[in-house]
């Protein structure tokens, strides 16, 4: 969308039309080049600071103590999940689990006696030949043995876990980060972790919403906090990478919180991205835009009619009486040449686009329309 010259034309006419032969014969008045504020439709959009957060990111620890026996991985690899990535030495594991499936092959050798021995005694009872006494020991030990068989099988388990625990491998897709540790180095639980993995893609983009633009955004989608999030109308997101260039992906709103940060007065709201090349990394601080589905109508003027000093951005408007008047204005985005003017003027109004320099406020002017050809 750039400056209608067409549109500005007919509405600075409908301005000045009258006025334009009186203003040719005062040449002493010093001549400007002016513009029409006009009316156009565009897609409004806002911007945030963001953040690049992983879905998934965590510190790989060893689970059992030994002595790194292998590094499988290089150096910030991509991995899959289930990719073996440290082997740590299992001979204390192997002879520890051998050890624990010799106590269980004596438990339940144990527990097939206690069995024989209840059979021999119940049978000895209700022949009147043994005891009632002789047959609930028998019972008791026969119950004892097989306790110390799910013993001896969960200290089994344990060792089987151990021994498997000696294998570090990744718990999700990712790219992991720098190894901390060297092989033959004695790790353990209590010990730093051993590398870093994050996985990459999809991500997520986390930004802050005020209350009040997070108002607007419920009232403009007729949506409740809870109902952002996954919902089909939900505005698009887009994201500018630290060097300038705007991803070629369209995030979707995930999450947003249940509360405001009182100390900030903001919400948070993650937006999604499939994150295919890999270019939105994990931490990195990114320029978030939120774009509105329908366009709205928008007052715009030339970029070049503003000027600023302490009180903040003005430009000089032309009146009906040629005078100029230094106006505050409040303004949006840029868009091409033209700026959206938010507050502070009115469509048809013109502002000085060339002259500034000349004029001050307060006195006449000879306006020229820009765009149009004038006579020396």
């Amino acid at each position: 969308m750039g400056f209608s010259f067409r549109a500005a034309a007919l509405v600075f006419g409908m301005v000045l039309g009258a006025q334009g032969a009186a203003w040719a014969q005062e040449g002493a008045a010093p001549k400007v080049t002016v513009a029409a504020a006009y009316s156009d439709e565009m897609i409004q959009d806002v911007t945030f600071i963001g953040k690049g957060e992983a879905r998934d990111k965590v510190d790989i620890v060893a689970r059992v103590s030994g002595f790194v026996e292998e590094i499988v991985v290089e150096d910030g690899q991509f991995v899959k999940a289930g990719d073996l990535l440290f082997r740590i030495e299992t001979d204390t594991y192997e002879a520890n689990l051998a050890a624990r499936q010799a106590d269980l092959a004596q438990a339940i050798a144990n527990r097939d006696l206690t069995e024989v021995e209840l059979a021999r005694k119940s049978e000895l009872f209700e022949r009147d030949v043994g005891t009632e006494a002789d047959r609930d020991v028998a019972f008791a030990n026969n119950q004892v043995a097989i306790a110390n068989v799910k013993i001896a099988q969960a200290a089994v388990e344990l060792a089987q876990l151990d021994l498997n625990y000696a294998e570090v491998h990744a718990p999700f897709d990712g790219r992991i980060g720098r190894s901390a540790v060297s092989v033959g180095e004695l790790v353990g639980p209590n010990s730093a972790p051993l590398i870093n993995l994050v996985r990459v893609a999809p991500i997520y983009v986390e930004f802050s919403l005020t209350e009040r633009q997070l108002l607007e955004v419920m009232q403009a989608f007729q949506v409740s906090v809870g109902e952002v999030a996954n919902n089909p109308q939900a505005p698009d997101v887009f994201v500018t990478l630290p060097n300038g260039t705007e991803l070629d992906e369209i995030g979707r709103v995930v999450f947003a919180d249940n509360r405001m940060d009182p100390a900030t007065g903001t919400i948070t709201v993650r937006a999604e991205f499939a994150n295919e090349r890999g270019l939105i990394i994990d931490g990195s601080f990114l320029t978030v835009r939120i774009q509105d589905i329908e366009p709205t109508t928008v007052l715009l003027i030339p970029q070049a009619a503003v000027q600023r000093d302490q009180r903040g951005e003005f430009v000089l408007v032309v009146g009906q009486q040629r005078t100029v008047e230094q106006r505050y204005v409040k303004l949006g985005r840029q868009v091409e040449t033209a700026v959206v003017v938010t507050d502070g003027m009115r469509e048809g109004e013109t502002v000085i686009v060339e002259g500034l320099q000349r004029v001050r406020p307060g006195v006449q002017v000879d306006a020229v329309l820009a765009g149009t050809a004038t006579e020396e």
